[in-house]
């Protein structure tokens, strides 16, 4: 095996849950998509922190140092969190899901099977409660995501559309 390029990663990468240190990593990938994402600051963080089943960085070593490469939340059936998307499908399935609320990776990052990674994960973890839910952006088309969720077996089970016009598929997979 030659020397590793700079765009693969050279460890395996670690989900572990967001620690202090964390916060400023996850906050700064956050706002970078904040377009697509709700804000997050500090305090919300560790609010949503506290109702998440999960959150999680996803940490790898390319050759410089561990270092944060994204991150992912998800809550449970049950949780207190208070998202609107959330409700949706909580109102139809109760507490029988997981939902990711986001993923999100640094654009270096991105296009290495790190959020396949994740998603094996997160899809195990889900299964205990029968399925995994999320929503993606329809219009305007988010192709990659709607294409990654396709091929992952996620199904549309409604849509959403919000004030400024953004219509959202709500999915599901039945694990």
């Amino acid at each position: 095996m030659g020397p590793a390029r700079h765009n693969e990663a050279v460890t395996a990468p670690l989900l572990r849950p967001i620690e202090p240190r964390d916060v400023p990593a996850v906050l700064a990938l956050n706002q970078a998509d904040v377009d697509v994402l709700s804000p997050l600051d500090a305090d919300r963080l560790a609010t949503i922190q506290g109702w998440a089943h999960r959150a999680d960085v996803v940490e790898v070593d390319d050759g410089e140092g561990p270092q944060v490469a994204g991150f992912v939340i998800v809550f449970d059936g049950g949780s207190a969190y208070d998202a609107e998307n959330y409700a949706w499908f909580t109102e139809r399935y109760g507490e029988e899901l997981h939902y990711l609320d986001r993923i999100v990776f640094a654009p270096r990052f991105r296009r290495r099977g790190l959020g396949g990674f994740v998603y094996d994960v997160v899809e195990r973890d889900a299964a205990a409660r029968g399925r995994l839910t999320l929503e993606v952006n329809a219009r305007p088309a988010n192709e990659p995501s709607l294409a990654f969720h396709a091929k992952r077996g996620f199904v549309e089970v409604g849509q959403r559309t919000y004030t400024d016009g953004t219509l959202v598929s709500m999915m599901a997979k039945e694990l």
